[in-house]
């Protein structure tokens, strides 16, 4: 690859373990997960070869300064893609080439605005990879309503679909074998979307598809980054994870076609640890209600012709439910996703426009939730989730039906 930026004062020409930082302006937050992948690369990976690379989008605001300037006994590399070239996938494609440049045996990725991240989560996420693991997803205590992306669409349905139990498909934080990144780098199915936010579940689901051995990593203390208001503007992350996972699902139907159910995916490092409380989130849940509906003013139409006959006149009895009384059951919302993965893989409209009338849906669902839930402590929730999932696999005879 000749379109980076790369520079690389230490001249390393080979490594062992690879600490991925991808970042866009992130000047202010890069220095403290540095020097915590440096302390846990001296603690833990002793006479190895290390380096942390950034893997940068041309920041403006001294990310690259911040991360020369941080605190670290360990090489590194800053490599960014060139002007006008944006997207985190794009940065993770500039650390696959890399990796596969210094013959890596094991990758870590961390996030470049971790505030709670500990030396032993470079440990827990890149030990596994010395032990004959491919793929290492995090676990780690997350606030009921933080992650509704994850809750309430990629996990359910990535379990669903092939068959892994992976908590956090798209925690951000990941470690991988040298033989994935090359894996990743030459696979067919990198698009734009994947290019941009829809890179995680791309790598987590890549990793399952391609039978590779997965293990999660417990990392003890909550994700503290910056969380938002599920209730808030989505942007263009959840078209492209959501239309990732449904462009995956079309790619690989004859893999998932043959998936019975889910099998648990063992936890390395259980137990240990702090086990602090993650901070609050809160859900303006009127706004979710407003989003539903004003969505229900610009995609009925769609919404009709993309929803099988029941699913359709399902959803417009949840839509006349006054916001004290509103449920949008986990059933009803498995079968919107299967009917509107069938509708992305027979392009009943263009991709993006189809995207956007998920968008509320995703609203009304989360709403659904943290009804459901507000009174339960963190363990309850988890177990509402557990159930969703199971409720997902037990409509996988739908989704079968539905997709012919």
């Amino acid at each position: 690859m000749t379109d980076w930026i790369l520079e690389n004062p230490d001249n390393v020409t080979e490594a062992d373990i690879v600490v991925g930082i991808p970042s866009r302006n992130e000047a202010d937050t890069i220095a403290f997960p540095t020097q915590m992948a440096s302390e846990g690369l001296t603690s833990y990976f002793k006479g190895m070869k290390a380096v942390i690379v950034n893997c940068d989008n041309l920041s403006t605001d001294g990310t690259k300064e911040a991360f020369f300037s941080a605190t670290c006994e360990v090489p590194r590399i800053y490599v960014s893609t060139p002007e006008g070239v944006a997207g985190k996938g794009n940065n993770f494609r500039n650390l696959f080439q890399l990796v596969c440049d210094l013959k890596a045996k094991a990758v870590v990725v961390v996030d470049a605005d971790l505030k709670s991240i500990t030396p032993k989560w470079i440990k827990n996420l890149g030990e596994p990879l010395f032990n004959d693991y491919g793929y290492v997803t995090p676990i780690y205590l997350r606030h009921k309503y933080d992650g509704t992306i994850t809750n309430n669409i990629a996990y359910p349905m990535s379990r669903c679909l092939y068959g892994r139990r992976v908590r956090q498909p798209i925690g951000g934080d990941f470690g991988f074998s040298g033989e994935l990144a090359r894996f990743y780098l030459e696979h067919e199915t990198w698009d734009e979307a994947v290019a941009y936010f829809g890179i995680d579940i791309w790598m987590t689901t890549l990793a399952m598809y391609s039978r590779k051995q997965i293990t999660q990593a417990f990392l003890g203390r909550p994700k503290i980054h910056r969380a938002k208001d599920p209730a808030s503007s989505l942007g263009p992350m959840f078209k492209e994870v959501v239309g990732t996972l449904f462009n995956l699902q079309s790619k690989f139907e004859s893999f998932w076609k043959e998936v019975k159910m889910s099998r648990p995916t063992a936890i390395f490092g259980f137990g240990l640890g702090e086990t602090e409380m993650p901070p609050a989130v809160s859900v303006d849940v009127d706004a979710l209600y407003h989003n539903l509906h004003n969505g229900y003013q610009d995609w009925k139409d769609l919404w009709r012709e993309a929803l099988a006959p029941e699913t359709h006149s399902k959803l417009m009895e949840v839509m006349e439910l006054a916001p004290e009384h509103f449920e949008f059951p986990s059933q009803l919302w498995a079968h919107v996703l299967f009917d509107m993965s069938v509708a992305y893989r027979d392009r009943i409209t263009d991709t993006n426009t189809l995207m956007n009338s998920v968008s509320p849906l995703y609203f009304g669902r989360t709403l659904s939730f943290v009804r459901s839930t507000e009174g339960m402590a963190m363990q309850q929730a988890e177990e509402y989730i557990e159930e969703q999932c199971q409720t997902f696999e037990d409509a996988k005879p739908y989704l079968l039906e539905r997709w012919g």
